[in-house]
């Protein structure tokens, strides 16, 4: 059974999730890569381990990561029962539905059948009796809001989330959906959504800005492009790396001009004394909506590295406008 390390909370920062009574690490660790079917699950279990110890107390899912769909809660849930069930109390785990699960109708999108079948699915396979956080993972157009998050909300009343969220959700669908869930009473505390360097979509749909008005925390996936901002892709692509897996980064993604941006930011970041992964989850998490910035991970070392993002130095005006200008001109 694993001992997690008598100092874990002294490594990491904590901040609320908007105005809701819940902290969360300031790095968060995502089971969507590595922890699939045909990953390695001693690997898991260092990477639980390492992101623990250093005080990283939040772990993300959702019933369709893997591959194959399922197993990285599967895996997780094993990892949390014969390893890290002592300190279930002080973790908090979050699960998704939303994208498609399983055949037939009620498979797939926004619908309360779907929802609360899936939540049920998802605490099997992570063995618990309850998740921290539940989200509706994206918009769905042929489900109506209210049904939605009506489902959220009797998923907190049964007992089997504390609170909601909602993931890949634009500004104007955010303040409809926070007026339901308002008006019964539903402790929605967090939107999940992508944002780094590369891709600021949240702040022109308008969800970041819409977060701050409401009190809403924001977490954010992908704060390193799928590997994009960090050294991986400076001299070419890894045999081992997501571009050659070919799953959502993929090859001809990296091009020339792209690669361009990535130098030039790395050179910001050795002049900062970070990283380029360090420097561009410190980015994320310069916004004041920001919570938490959610990573995913191949190998313990990758957690410690991105954790050096937590005592970064402050981001001068000049080295903002600097990333501004390679980034987006």
């Amino acid at each position: 059974m694993y001992n997690a390390a008598e100092n874990r909370y002294e490594k990491m920062k904590y901040a609320f999730s908007g105005h809701s009574g819940l902290m969360l690490p300031k790095v968060s660790l995502g089971i969507w890569h590595n922890f699939g079917t045909y990953d390695n699950y001693e690997n898991m279990k260092k990477m639980c381990f390492t992101a623990f110890d250093n005080g990283i107390t939040h772990f993300d899912a959702a019933n369709n990561y893997g591959p194959i769909a399922g197993s990285a809660e599967i895996n997780f849930g094993k990892i949390l029962k014969e390893e890290m069930s002592a300190y279930r109390d002080q973790l908090i785990i979050s699960t998704k539905a939303g994208y498609y699960m399983w055949e037939g109708p009620y498979g797939d999108g926004g619908s309360r059948k779907y929802l609360l079948s899936s939540l049920d699915q998802s605490l099997k396979r992570l063995g618990v009796n309850y998740v921290d956080i539940f989200y509706h993972h994206r918009m769905t157009k042929d489900t109506p809001l209210e049904e939605t998050m009506s489902a959220l909300s009797h998923a907190v009343k049964s007992g089997k989330a504390l609170y909601v969220g909602l993931s890949n959700y634009d500004g104007k669908t955010l303040e409809k959906a926070t007026e339901i869930l308002k008006s019964s009473n539903t402790p929605f505390i967090i939107n999940q959504n992508p944002y780094n360097i590369l891709n600021r979509a949240v702040e022109e749909n308008g969800l970041l800005d819409m977060s701050q008005k409401l009190g809403k925390g924001v977490i954010c996936f992908s704060p390193l492009a799928q590997g994009l901002l960090t050294d991986r892709y400076l001299c070419g692509i890894p045999e081992d790396s997501r571009a050659a897996k070919k799953h959502f980064l993929k090859p001809e993604h990296i091009t020339d001009e792209l690669l361009e941006k990535v130098k030039a930011l790395n050179t910001i970041a050795k002049n900062r004394g970070q990283t380029l992964a360090q420097m561009s989850l410190s980015w994320v998490l310069n916004n004041p909506a920001v919570t938490s910035v959610l990573i995913g991970a191949s190998s313990p070392a990758q957690i410690l590295d991105n954790i050096g993002c937590i005592n970064a130095p402050a981001f001068t005006p000049d080295e903002l406008k600097q990333i501004d200008h390679i980034a987006i001109g």
